[in-house]
């Protein structure tokens, strides 16, 4: 379903892993390839919401690298049937771990010398949340924002006016020229969505 698995990292080699949609342990082998050439080390990984196509490779990471699993507590109920709701889209995933921390809106992320601030979205879903860097501007947000586009609401705990006042309140406002990386598909900025997003007129 073509998920943007991402790694952050900086100068210290530590890093997060931001929603692992790995379907098999190929594609799960070739995140950790990159991990292992890039001598990372994972501090945690981060689900920006709970929805299967971005959470099936949680277990794996779990296991071979021992970090927790973060996300936001709304999207508990999405984390524990993500088996079942792959299922019904005729897809298996492995079943995720329980997760290890309950990530709150405005909290802040550390790791090496990099700090992300939550920032809480929903609308696509319950719980979803967004991770930005103000030093390196740039906003990681899940199914919230694409390029041209916003995440659909029509899934369970979807609003659609609850995700469009998010979006112009929360990350419509932030710098023009912060880099956005979207849960599908291309990278796009602030400002690009501000002038041009047909959902956002």
């Amino acid at each position: 379903m073509g998920v943007n698995a991402l790694v952050l990292h900086d100068d210290t080699r530590q890093c997060i892993i931001v929603d692992p949609g790995c379907w098999d342990n190929g594609k799960c082998n070739e995140l950790k390839s990159f991990i292992a050439g890039e001598s990372l080390s994972p501090v945690c990984i981060i689900n920006t919401h709970g929805h299967f196509d971005h959470i099936a490779g949680n277990a794996f990471f779990k296991r071979e690298f021992g970090c927790p699993v973060w996300i936001h507590r709304d999207e508990l109920f999405l984390l524990e049937k993500a088996g079942e709701i792959a299922g019904m889209f005729g897809f298996q995933i492995e079943t995720p771990p329980h997760p290890d921390r309950f990530l709150q809106e405005n909290e802040k992320i550390e790791f090496g010398d990099s700090v992300l601030l939550t920032i809480l979205v929903p609308g696509h879903s319950p719980g979803s949340i967004c991770l930005y860097s103000e030093s390196d501007k740039l906003l990681i947000c899940g199914d919230v924002l694409f390029n041209g586009g916003i995440g659909r609401t029509d899934l369970f705990g979807g609003n659609y006016g609850m995700l469009i006042s998010g979006i112009r309140d929360k990350l419509l406002v932030l710098p023009r020229d912060t880099v956005v990386y979207p849960g599908h598909g291309p990278a796009t900025t602030i400002g690009h969505e501000y002038d041009t997003n047909p959902f956002l007129k």
